[in-house]
């Protein structure tokens, strides 16, 4: 089983992240890229596909570019997610946005670039034994970034605006816009691992619940939380007059919620055994986050 831990995974990223990126050519547009992903970051999804490669026993570096892949639409979605005419924010991981670093134009452009470089860098990957494993990979992550996953996700979230949605509506929501990439992630590193049908479908499922309990942990933290320890400015859903599990629920009932969330994750890992232990202590820290 491969020894990887958070924070083992975040030194490795910035590492990779550098590698696979452009060099920096003096350009606003490469100078951006670099700004919106080496700027810290929890580096959460990538961490979710190492861990669940490393119940199938898989080595670190045929999950190196699926990591760097993961990141770089991460790194693309909150780009798009900050601008002005999505969630209009000021300051991600305690630094100005990218459209407030550079300019709207150079941001739009710096998130479809990584985008792009991410299915590059898949193109790209070593492959094993089983060629099929790469192209599964492939699609799993274009659909959960895609119409069917946080592009559906942030459609609907702008749609919402100003109204007043039901829970299961708002679960939809974000099972696209946040919990189809953590799903993904998951799943990813479980089929580059070979894994049989029935672990991805289990896998599947705890990302699922686990994405959806980050959201909710989000919700709370933005009702709660403090700009100094978050690194983005809090209270912005309700200035931006989003439904979220808070307003819909009331902080207790959403502190329920996430609790339910948790337990449903940890129930999908047990048929790993101790081999999935850093997985679920993932979950916890997931819900008892503070940024």
């Amino acid at each position: 089983m491969n020894p990887i831990n958070k924070q083992t995974c975040q030194a490795r990223l910035e590492t990779l992240l550098a590698r696979y990126l452009p060099p920096d050519d003096g350009s606003t547009l490469i100078k951006a890229m670099h700004y919106a992903c080496l700027n810290g970051g929890k580096r959460l999804r990538p961490y979710l596909a190492y861990q669940s490669a490393a119940l199938f026993n898989t080595p670190l570096e045929i999950i190196d570019p699926i990591a760097v892949a993961i990141e770089f639409i991460h790194c693309y979605s909150l780009i798009h997610d900050d601008l002005p005419a999505m969630d209009n924010d000021e300051l991600r991981r305690g630094k100005p946005t990218c459209h407030k670093a550079f300019d709207e134009a150079t941001a739009i452009l710096a998130g479809d670039a990584l985008l792009t470089l991410a299915f590059e860098v898949l193109a790209q990957a070593p492959i094993r034994e089983n060629y099929l494993n790469n192209l599964k990979i492939i699609h799993n992550l274009a659909q959960a970034a895609g119409p069917t996953g946080m592009v559906k996700g942030q459609a609907l979230d702008l749609a919402a605006q100003g109204k007043q949605l039901s829970y299961e509506q708002l679960c939809q929501m974000h099972r696209a816009k946040t919990g189809a990439l953590i799903a993904a992630s998951v799943q990813c590193g479980a089929i580059a691992g070979d894994a049989s049908k029935t672990d991805l479908e289990e896998l599947h499922k705890f990302g699922l619940a686990i994405g959806l309990a980050f959201q909710i942990k989000d919700d709370i933290l933005d009702a709660l939380g403090k700009s100094e320890t978050m690194g983005k400015t809090p209270g912005q859903d309700v200035k931006n007059q989003k439904c979220t599990f808070v307003t819909l629920l009331g902080l207790h009932h959403a502190e329920q919620s996430l609790a339910e969330c948790y337990t449903q994750s940890l129930a999908h890992l047990a048929s790993f055994g101790q081999k999935a232990e850093a997985l679920r202590s993932l979950s916890a820290y997931i819900v008892g986050r503070e940024i």
